[in-house]
This record gives structure tokens, C-alpha cells and sequence, in this order.
């Protein structure tokens, strides 16, 4: 595991779960999701919705900005009962 810090203006990682040849990746905001261990998990917004509603013990990281939390939820759960 590397201690390196990251610079500030290099892109965040692509989401960990993406796959190449079968993209299913959905949203532009990097998600930190972090488990009782203290585990990061570096998601887009479709996979950590779905990651974060199937592991009750995964928390969102103070990384994550509020942008990505709202995608998050918008994927969970389907962004509808908005105001009319």
C-alpha cells in the first residue's frame, strides 16, 4: 500500500469496478466509500449505490464531495419524489 500522497490537480482514479470490455459505469463524481476497517473503495455513483445499499457497515468519506453523495443517492434510489 502506498503512503505517496496524491497531487491535488491529478485526476481522482477511475472507479475500481469498471470493466473495459463492459462498461457499466454511470456518473462523472468519484466516490470514497470506506469500511470499518478503514478500507477506501473508490467508486463512480452506480456502483457505490449499489456497493453502499448491499454493506450497511460502508460510510462515505469526507473525500467525497456533496455532488457525488447526491449522485449516489440519485442511483439508489432513482432520484424521484423531487419537488413539484
Amino acid at each position: 500500500m502506498s503512503t505517496a500522497h496524491r497531487s491535488r490537480k491529478s485526476p481522482p482514479p477511475e472507479c475500481e469496478l469498471r470493466d473495459k470490455e463492459q462498461p457499466t459505469c454511470v456518473g462523472r463524481e468519484q466516490v470514497v466509500l470506506v469500511g470499518l476497517d478503514g478500507f477506501e473503495r473508490w467508486l463512480c455513483p452506480a456502483h457505490a449505490a449499489a456497493v453502499w445499499l448491499t454493506d450497511p457497515t460502508l460510510r462515505f468519506s469526507a473525500k467525497t464531495r456533496p455532488q457525488g453523495i447526491s449522485a449516489v443517492m440519485w442511483q439508489a434510489f432513482g432520484g424521484g419524489g423531487g419537488r413539484q
